[in-house]
């Protein structure tokens, strides 16, 4: 699939407010971009002319050292925008790097665009600030959670979170990104990530295969 149909759209905060002749606007300027595994999609500090929506595959935000290491500062799955903010901001640059983590299909949306919409109707900019505060208390609770609670915790709520709906006892979650990645995303560092697989397997919570990771029993995690 290539064209951008409105429906896809409209489950989203920054879209579900927008009448069918602004998301005509916003369509006509739109466009689809195919990423190959670990292809740039935007540096940091580049004039960020556009916002975007993952339609597959996985992006990766982050940010270089001097020294060329790496902090993973977000990965936006299927579904999820990111660099929205810039939209409303008066400086309009890109302050991470964000490239495919995998290979990805990206939406792209023009800034200008949006805010001219926005500027036309009083109406439609009440419709995304209540939508935004909907969206923004299910953030503060994934903050609460990367904040309070221990790293070991932390990865247990992310398997938690990959085990399909309506399973009742095991689950084998395959991990959608490199171990290494999936600390960085948790604040974890990687000696205590390792640390943290070795004592959940000890203890006989779970098994590790590669990216595979089979939980016994789903309940003793929660």
């Amino acid at each position: 699939m290539s064209k951008i149909l409105p429906d896809e759209l409209r489950r989203h905060p920054l879209f579900g407010g927008l009448d069918a002749d602004q998301m005509a606007q916003m369509l006509k300027t739109a466009r689809v971009i195919h990423l190959d595994e670990g292809q740039q999609l935007f540096q940091c500090q580049q004039p960020a002319r556009n916002f975007f929506m993952v339609r597959s595959g996985t992006i990766r935000l982050y940010l270089s050292a001097p020294d060329g290491a790496e902090k993973v500062i977000h990965l936006i799955a299927a579904g999820e925008t990111f660099a929205e903010a810039i939209t409303f901001m008066e400086g309009q640059f890109y302050p991470v790097n964000a490239s495919a983590l995998n290979t990805c299909e990206v939406l792209a949306f023009s800034n200008i665009t949006y805010r001219n919409i926005l500027r036309g109707s009083t109406d439609t900019c009440f419709r995304l600030m209540a939508d935004m505060s909907k969206w923004l208390k299910r953030q503060i609770t994934d903050i609460d959670a990367l904040t309070l609670q221990n790293a070991t915790l932390r990865f247990t709520n992310y398997l938690l979170h990959q085990v399909p709906p309506g399973t009742q006892y095991d689950a084998t979650v395959t991990l959608g990104a490199p171990k290494h990645v999936i600390a960085s995303r948790l604040s974890i560092q990687p000696e205590s990530f390792s640390r943290i697989l070795r004592n959940l397997q000890s203890e006989g919570h779970i098994t590790v295969t590669g990216n595979l990771i089979h939980i016994k029993d789903i309940n003793t995690l929660s």
